[in-house]
Parts: C-alpha cells; structure tokens; sequence
C-alpha cells in the first residue's frame, strides 16, 4: 500500500509536503501535469528518500497526470492502488487574476476544471482505494476575496461543501481541506505583481506579523493525516488573515 499521494506535488506546498512525509519514514508518490516538473521534485527530494540509516519503505515515486481529466485520473489510481492517505494541491489560476468583465470563460473553466472538477473526480475514484483520508487545498481568497480573484475565491470556496459532502459518502474516510494564507510559494512569481512589496504590506497587519511558508503548511497537513477524529472540516492556516 502507498502512503501517501500528493496531487500537485511538484512545487511549493506539495513538495515541502514530499519532504516531511518522507521524513515521517512515509512512502509517497507525487502527482503532476508537468514532466519537467516531477523529474525536478523527485530529484530535490530523492537525497532525503535514501538518507543514511533510512528505512527501506521510505522512498518517492512520480505520476503524470491531469485531474482535470477524468481518464487521467482513474488511470493515476489504478497506478497507485490502496493508498492511505491523499493531498490534493493542484491548481491552474494561469489568466484567472483580474476583475471579473476581464477574465476569458475559458480561464475562468480552467480553474474549474481543476480546483473544483478535478477534486470531485479525485473523491469519486477514491472511493474504495483511500483508507484514512483526502484533503483538500483552498486559500483565503474563498474568505476575504479583494476583488481580483472571484473565480479562484468561488473555487476554492466551494472545497468546502465538497469535503462535507464527500466526508459523508466515503466515512469511515476522513475528508478534509486546509486553507492556506499567503504563503511565499512559486506561484506568486506568475503573477505579475510586486512580490517583495505586497507581502511587506501584509506581514505588518496579519496578527502573525510574517507571510507563511511551504513548511507551514506542510505541518498542517500532517496535523489532518494524524488526527482520526477530524473529518468535514477546513483548517485555516493563514496567519490571522481572515481576521484583518
């Protein structure tokens, strides 16, 4: 049996996600659209996978696939097999930031298709396979949206009825979403914006007074595969973003 599956696992969350489950003497497979993506990752996290005195289950393994696609995802299962433990961080935001009369359909589809789609194909082919639990991955744009990212906030919020929903249909399965604040992560560096400077401007108000880390939330996902007795719920890590 795998481990652990990380959808999205190729940068950011998702990687720093790879490093402390393989950590946790874990096995994890990693999932991804990108090739050059996955051989990076796998390169970045084989040197902890064959650490001396490491356990020979503890080892890291890549997947192609698209979950926006549903032949992809079935197939990524069926590859997989009995696996303990899901996290889906999968996201195409690419053409999604703007205000809504500037934003193309088929952006707006994109985001769909993967956030919201792609996350119910993933609880539908899970059923049967996961044995402990699936968790999700929103954001605070779904709380405290600004008015350049309604599709991703409409996205994002909707993982939350999805995990209540599914945390119903797949129990004993436990089915969750974490819901990251800023956090300093490649994706800002599409953008197009002033990085440095906007995260100077939030860190000073959040109540944490620093912008996250991958790290951070790798920890609460752990946190989520770790406690059998939460399921249904979305666990905010942001900082005390939605609280300013």
């Amino acid at each position: 049996m795998t481990d652990a599956l990380i959808i999205g696992g190729g940068s950011g969350m998702g990687l720093a996600l790879a490093r402390t489950l393989l950590a946790e003497h874990l096995d994890v497979t990693i999932a991804g659209r990108s090739a050059d993506r996955l051989a990076a990752a796998r390169a970045a996290l084989e040197p902890a996978a064959a650490a001396p005195g490491s356990a020979a289950a503890r080892r890291i393994r890549t997947l192609r696939a698209d979950i926006g696609r549903e032949e992809d995802v079935a197939e990524l299962f069926d590859a997989v097999g009995p696996v303990e433990h899901v996290v889906v961080t999968a996201a195409d935001v690419t053409g999604a930031y703007g205000r809504s009369a500037d934003i193309t359909a088929a952006a707006a589809r994109s985001v769909l298709d993967v956030k919201l789609l792609g996350a119910w194909l993933v609880g539908k082919y899970a059923a049967g396979r996961v044995t402990g639990s699936l968790t999700y991955t929103s954001g605070i744009n779904a709380y405290r949206p600004n008015g350049s990212n309604t599709i991703v906030a409409a996205a994002n919020g909707a993982l939350a009825s999805l995990a209540s929903g599914l945390a119903l249909e797949l129990a004993p399965v436990r089915v969750n979403v974490v819901s990251p604040g800023w956090v300093d992560t490649p994706v800002w560096d599409r953008l197009g914006m002033d990085k440095r400077a906007a995260f100077a401007d939030l860190a000073e108000r959040l109540p944490a007074r620093r912008i996250g880390t991958p790290e951070d939330i790798a920890q609460a996902f752990l946190s989520v595969l770790r406690n059998g007795f939460v399921t249904g719920t979305v666990l905010h890590v942001d900082g005390g973003h939605r609280l300013v």
